[in-house]
């Protein structure tokens, strides 16, 4: 087949005049608006059949188009970081929470700050300020009490029967009733002195000496004085921990507390030193041995001298303070109630070189 040369050249210059007319002229279509990445030129489309790829197209642009925020939104960890509320900071533990677990080892307490939460419970502290001496009294007095005190307390449990070692405690007990007497006496509690005075003369006559507690059975109340609780009822409360040799805890008011009850003892008053220390011994075995009852709970302590000390101090408070403030005696341990749980070495049990007052 030929092609004349002048319609070729008409052709091309139909095919000229179509693009000058798709870029110079406005072509108006209605789903392509003006600028639109994805309009076609009439011309192009024009006289063509819709292909699937073609009516794509069409659907998206008649879908509205996202605009662009006038002001770019933050990331979004950034927005919950800067909704979130600022965290609570913790309560700063007070002196007394430090010293408590300087003590015992624990760590401080320090609850979340909330103002539901009670606030915290004040332990008492033991007024130590010469602890390192204490400490090596301590160990010095637990050395005496492993190779002399307990051996002779565990002998006198498996040989002596126990209602013997009852009436010896009964007569020690009741030896110290009228130096019980004259501190109540002194301390402003004349009943108490009343009846102090009168378990001496029940137990002396009807109790064969203090063997038998007919006093106890007629319900007369069985309450310990001493010139050191007297002294801290004068007002001296608040006193440095001391230990002394073989006699154990202590605090420098009750150093002259023993000072003042010495020579007020009955056991000292007796002129046969053989008799003399022979009861002042057994009174230091019968108080060794109510003192078993402790001893598990003393070696399973983390530190045994804290324990014994803290124990000591807070039962000595009571001691001092405990019928002036009304402490409800049901919600005391039982260490603060009962004399045989925790005793001291009493001042006349110490025996002393013989021939001294």
């Amino acid at each position: 087949m030929s092609v004349r040369p002048h319609s070729l050249f008409g052709a091309l210059l139909a095919l000229l005049l179509a693009g000058c007319a798709g870029t110079g002229g406005q072509v108006r279509t209605e789903s392509a608006p003006a600028g639109s990445a994805g309009a076609a030129p009439a011309s192009a489309t024009a006289g063509m059949d819709h292909s699937p790829a073609t009516a794509d197209v069409g659907d998206a642009q008649d879908a509205p188009q996202p605009t662009a925020p006038e002001h770019p939104l933050p990331d979004e960890g950034a927005a919950a970081e800067a909704a979130a509320p600022p965290a609570a900071s913790p309560r700063a533990p007070t002196q007394a929470e430090l010293d408590y677990a300087a003590i015992y080892g624990e760590e401080v307490y320090d609850p979340i700050a909330d103002p539901t939460l009670p606030d915290p419970a004040q332990m008492p502290a033991s007024y130590d300020p010469w602890e390192p001496f204490n400490r090596r009294m301590h160990q010095f007095n637990n050395a005496v009490d492993r190779t002399v005190a307990k051996p002779l307390a565990t002998a006198y449990l498996n040989v002596v029967p126990r209602p013997i070692r009852l009436g010896v405690r009964n007569f020690f007990n009741n030896l110290g009733q009228p130096v019980s007497a004259l501190n109540a006496l002194l301390q402003g509690k004349p009943k108490q002195a009343g009846q102090s005075l009168g378990r001496f003369v029940v137990n002396s006559t009807l109790g064969i000496g203090g063997i038998f507690d007919p006093a106890s059975d007629a319900e007369i109340p069985n309450r310990s004085e001493d010139f050191g609780q007297t002294l801290g009822v004068w007002g001296w409360e608040r006193s440095r921990y001391l230990e002394l040799p073989l006699f154990g805890p202590r605090t420098v008011r009750d150093v002259f507390g023993m000072a003042g009850d010495a020579p007020l003892s009955p056991t000292r008053q007796l002129d046969d030193n053989r008799t003399r220390i022979f009861l002042q011994g057994l009174q230091l075995v019968d108080v060794r041995t109510q003192l078993m009852a402790v001893d598990r709970m003393r070696e399973g302590a983390a530190d045994e001298y804290a324990l014994v000390r803290d124990a000591w101090m807070q039962r000595r408070q009571f001691q001092i303070l405990g019928d002036r403030e009304g402490d409800d005696d049901e919600l005391l341990p039982d260490y603060l109630l009962d004399d045989e749980a925790n005793p001291t070495v009493p001042v006349d049990a110490m025996p002393v070189i013989p021939g001294t007052p």
